[in-house]
């Protein structure tokens, strides 16, 4: 199934707020509205305006500042509108005038004539650079979905991953009562932002919040636990495989060697963790958040255990527990 494309429409209709809002509306050409933004660069199009059209960005989104749009006011006072034919000529998505400035009579009409929505902001042009490229970085950000159950656990985002019936969502059920928070169960999706950030959320967001137990059925973490046990959006940064115990298996018990999961090109640490009655698996979990934290600030214990055990090794008492007192020999 094809990808539903994004539109200028779809711009003007996003559900943005402080920070991000984009203050956009539309002043002209709205017949174009339908038009799809393919491209998540944009274009500040002084040159093609002055008539150098080589190399033309002109699939980008064509943002006009105070200088740009002082220039289509000196083409006015010149009577010269051949730039601006050429300019219409290609098919642009839209063009964004920050600082609520105003296009020229010339310019409004080649846009109603050729379809092209010219937009209107409120923000300065860095400003509305600054936050539409947050923006389309999301937007157009590769992505994926995968099964399973994203926690926040300690400040590190979890994404537990298993075969069905593991115990996933009963674990992440204990870590809700534990006061950590729920990102998102069953389905989940994750996006690469700025090439290197894995950011996840509920693939639905009407239902994102809701569990499935089996035995009790659907429950509504945010109605049951209040807002403080929720979180639409967090960065992946531990994987935890959960799976049956393999006695066959020889599982890790120093933890030197670390584990990782590439997702859309992003290796991420992994660690698995063996199920079987009597292992508190919340437990577990909480102490992997916290040891991936102590990682991120420089320390690993278990490298740090093995770097012990080295110098002890080097230590006369060590040689004396091997070879013992008896010089016989």
């Amino acid at each position: 199934m094809a990808e539903k494309k994004f539109t200028v429409l779809d711009l003007l209709e996003l559900d943005l707020s402080g920070h991000d809002a984009l203050n956009l509306r539309c002043i002209a050409g709205r017949r174009g509205l339908p038009r799809a933004i393919t491209n998540p660069e944009i274009n500040r199009p002084g040159l093609a305006l002055s008539g150098f059209y080589e190399n033309f960005a002109h699939t980008r989104v064509q943002l006009f500042g105070r200088g740009e749009t002082a220039y289509l006011y000196k083409l006015h006072h010149d009577k010269t509108t051949d730039t601006l034919e050429t300019f219409f000529q290609n098919e642009i998505p839209c063009c964004v005038f920050t600082y609520n400035l105003e296009p020229t009579e010339e310019f409004r009409n080649f846009a109603e004539e050729n379809c092209c929505p010219i937009l209107q902001t409120d923000l300065t042009s860095t400003e509305f650079l600054s936050r539409i490229i947050r923006v389309f970085s999301n937007i157009f950000a590769p992505h994926q979905t995968m099964h399973g159950v994203f926690v926040e656990v300690y400040g590190i985002g979890i994404f537990l991953t298993g075969h069905s019936g593991v115990g996933k969502s009963e674990t992440a059920l204990e870590l809700v009562e534990r006061g950590h928070r729920l990102v998102a169960d069953d389905i989940v999706e994750i996006r690469c932002v700025n090439g290197n950030t894995l950011l996840g959320r509920g693939a639905n967001t009407l239902i994102s919040h809701h569990m499935e137990i089996r035995g009790l059925g659907i429950i509504n973490i945010s109605q049951l636990y209040g807002v403080g046990a929720i979180r639409n959006q967090k960065e992946v940064q531990l994987i935890v495989q959960l799976e049956d115990w393999d006695s066959a298996k020889a599982y890790d018990r120093i933890g030197t060697e670390q584990k990782y999961k590439e997702l859309l090109g992003v290796k991420i640490p992994m660690i698995e963790i063996p199920v079987r009655p009597g292992r508190n698996l919340p437990i577990i979990i909480e102490a992997a958040a916290m040891n991936e934290r102590l990682k991120d600030m420089g320390y690993n214990s278990a490298k740090d255990f093995n770097q012990n055990i080295l110098k002890w090794l080097e230590t006369s008492d060590a040689k004396t527990a091997f070879y013992g007192n008896d010089d016989s020999y």
